[in-house]
């Protein structure tokens, strides 16, 4: 059971997965908020139903689960839609979260949460600690239009919507740039880790 907590955070083509991969590799369970929002509306589940009561069978896939499509151009324009979908889904993902981390073995687990800026710190009152990868925003631009193969409007509208950097570093702990090779990458992981071994062993 892991009691010591730490939420990664960072924004879109930071390098989160690529963090992600470097503390698993270090044996830290990583729970990733992303999978827990596909577990919350998965077929079958409370979530999807509630979902399906809000806004109708037409998000439904033909095989029974969430047209992710449909449900993103149902709430695209309209924010009243889209913050209803946050109420059923986000507190479930939170749930889910906490559980895999406490659950987890080793002396702390990392809870990987794209959107923890826009949620607030508050939201997660089981955090000991937030690490934020962060990225000079020119890079992260050209990242994003390397990776999804984008124009450059849509990925600045992307980069737009979500927190911005000073948000983000007004929340951390602690601040891993991400602009260099996956060795200095890697060592900067290391160090972390042990940071964090030492925290959660209360020393």
């Amino acid at each position: 059971m892991s009691a010591y907590i730490v939420g990664l955070t960072g924004g879109v083509a930071s390098g989160k997965t690529t963090v992600e991969a470097c503390f698993q590799r270090l044996g830290v369970v990583v729970a990733d908020a992303d999978h827990a929002a596909r577990e919350a509306v998965a077929v079958g589940s409370d979530g999807l139903a509630e979902v399906v009561a809000a806004f109708g069978a037409g998000v439904l896939a033909a095989d029974g689960s969430l047209d992710r499509a449909a449900m993103r151009q149902h709430i695209f324009a309209d924010d009243a839609a889209r913050k209803q979908l946050e109420l059923i889904v986000h507190p479930r993902v939170h749930a889910l979260l906490e559980q895999a981390c406490r659950a987890a073995s080793g002396p702390y687990a990392i809870a990987s949460i794209p959107l923890l800026a826009e949620g607030g710190r508050a939201r997660y009152p089981w955090l000991q600690r937030i690490l934020l990868v962060d990225v000079a925003a020119e890079l992260q631009l050209m990242r994003l239009l390397q990776r999804d193969g984008i124009d450059e409007t849509l990925a600045r509208k992307m980069l737009a919507a979500q927190a911005t950097r000073q948000q983000r570093l007004a929340i951390a702990d602690d601040v891993l740039v991400n602009d260099q090779s996956i060795d200095a990458l890697s060592a900067h992981v290391a160090a972390l880790d042990g940071l964090y071994r030492r925290l959660a062993a209360g020393k």
